[in-house]
């Protein structure tokens, strides 16, 4: 049975981490990762630096994609023996673009608390400062390394009218780029990097002048892109003659007064018009 309000049984705490300087970590999480009798973390290098800084001396264990399963049944164990544990990644929330789903909804579903702390998140951080719209937004995350692969997602996307999220590495942010380009077209792009940090940047702009400008760019990078105002393929019908795009209407099974409405909407014109036109 799942929970609906916490209990007195011991608690996974999903705690942030500064994405880039230490002044924002809060101190509602320092103390708890100070007060629970476990903390994991995503890499135990990168987590130690950060426990060192604020005096943390809570034991530490990794939890990241290749232990996940094992751990699983390490952290009910820990808390069915009354441990409170906290979950870390090496920036910003835990669970978003980082391992942690499986470990909140198994705790949930074996009666245990999950309590998640607010705190520094790359996504919004570059959201909110990128000047596109953020009253409507889609967080995609990573999109994948293999060219045809992030052409697939980005055809998925490409309608979506929400603005967009997307995490990208340094070393493919051009070639990315230029795919958002090849299947986007030219929307205006926001590119944040190095959030919080000393040389944090936003670059601002349209695909084609920012893709104009040969630059190298480091570290975290976060992309806010400005969502469909029109969708593609009524984009592309606008490219046909106004009978070839009626005979598209007529051949998806509509009647022709159907098609005329549908290709006169697509092409922001009166029924006549198209009438006129596919009569001559």
């Amino acid at each position: 049975m799942w929970q609906t309000s916490y209990n007195d049984t011991a608690t996974l705490y999903l705690v942030p981490t500064p994405i880039g300087n230490f002044e924002d970590m809060t101190y509602r999480s320092v103390e708890t990762l100070k007060n629970v009798d476990i903390i994991y973390c995503e890499d135990t290098r990168v987590t130690k630096v950060l426990l060192s800084h604020f005096n943390i001396s809570t034991p530490l264990k990794s939890y990241h994609i290749f232990n996940e399963t094992e751990r699983l049944e390490e952290i009910l164990n820990n808390l069915k023996n009354g441990l409170n544990i906290a979950l870390v990644s090496d920036a910003g929330l835990p669970c978003i673009s980082d391992p942690g789903y499986l470990i909140s909804k198994y705790v949930i579903e074996n009666g245990y608390n999950v309590v998640s702390l607010p705190g520094a998140s790359a996504s919004l951080t570059a959201l909110i400062a990128s000047g596109l719209p953020n009253d409507k937004f889609f967080f995609n995350g990573f999109l994948n390394s293999k060219q045809s692969q992030r052409i697939k997602q980005l055809e998925e996307l490409v309608d979506r009218q929400e603005t967009l999220i997307v995490y990208e590495a340094p070393h493919r942010i051009q070639e990315t780029l230029q795919d958002i380009y090849k299947v986007f077209g030219n929307r205006n792009i926001v590119i944040a990097r190095e959030l919080t940090k000393k040389y944090e940047e936003y670059t601002r702009g349209s695909l084609e002048d920012i893709l104009s400008e040969e630059r190298e760019l480091k570290g975290e990078i976060v992309l806010i892109i400005e969502g469909c105002k029109e969708k593609q393929e009524v984009i592309n019908l606008n490219k046909l003659s106004i009978k070839e795009h009626f005979e598209f209407y007529q051949n998806k099974g509509l009647s022709d007064n159907e098609a005329i409405k549908s290709v006169a909407k697509d092409r922001n014109v009166s029924k006549n018009v198209i009438y006129k036109e596919i009569k001559c």
